[in-house]
């Protein structure tokens, strides 16, 4: 039987979803769990690759298993045996030819920033701290030139084993929020696919064309040319969060 799993994780102590020999991942103690509640071992697959650091509100992750449980409780199973920056949000079956990575159309993730001088002890963990304040309707313009098929190589870090570095982007919002007397500032980002670092580094460009630092023409000749030279800064992993994963259907 095939299920699916919505997840969401704090990545702080983790080096990404995929087990690595070097470190704990979100993978290998998911899996470890699922071991302890089925009695057998399980692969379980994710919609993609978050990386060291990076956090998720809405992963989605499949496996194929022959168990008794029922699907509706192997959320409950699982987060029994989980750690507290772990948790099963939901867990359904799905269609026997399903896998949450090949199957995905796109992928929403969502870069926090606040405006402070200094880190705030309760936005620290999730966000990171810029300043002075940006201009944020610069940065929704500088947003738009992403849009579309383009290659980003210049956003690409190196060390990727991406064959291609065209990728698709559905759309990218620059918003911010301004109540109970904070400045915060989100960059939602949604593609059909992301490079190593990507998202990250959009997130930097963005906020460097904000804070005057580079250009609008700048950002277009980034994308159109492909110079890393005129990009951002590749933001702190800690800032970046999966937010929802799009598969052309209702899974939960």
């Amino acid at each position: 039987m095939k299920f699916a799993l919505l997840l969401a994780y704090d990545g702080t102590h983790y080096r990404g979803w995929q087990t690595q020999k070097n470190g704990i991942s979100v993978q290998s103690v998911l899996e470890r769990a699922a071991l302890d509640a089925f009695g057998k071992k399980v692969n379980i697959i994710a919609s993609g690759r978050t990386d060291s650091g990076v956090h998720a509100a809405g992963q989605v992750c499949s496996f194929s298993a022959d168990i008794s449980i029922p699907a509706e409780k192997v959320a409950d199973a699982l987060n029994f045996r989980l750690p507290p920056d772990i948790c099963v949000l939901r867990s359904v079956t799905a269609p026997q030819d399903f896998d949450a990575n090949r199957t995905a159309k796109a992928k929403t993730y969502c870069y926090r920033m606040y405006v402070a001088r200094r880190e705030h002890p309760l936005k620290s963990r999730y966000a990171v701290a810029v300043w002075p304040r940006p201009d944020i309707e610069l940065m929704a313009k500088g947003a738009e030139l992403f849009e579309g098929e383009h290659d980003f190589k210049a956003y690409c870090a190196s060390g990727s084993s991406a064959k291609t570095t065209m990728r698709t982007v559905r759309s990218v919002k620059v918003s911010c929020d301004f109540s109970r007397g904070s400045e915060d500032i989100f960059v939602t980002v949604c593609g059909e696919g992301f490079l190593y670092n990507m998202v990250r580094t959009m997130a930097g460009t963005l906020l460097y064309l904000g804070l005057g630092r580079i250009s609008l023409s700048d950002v277009q000749a980034s994308v159109e040319r492909g110079d890393r030279s005129l990009t951002g800064k590749t933001m702190p992993a800690k800032g970046l969060t999966l937010e929802s994963v799009d598969y052309g259907f209702p899974l939960f």
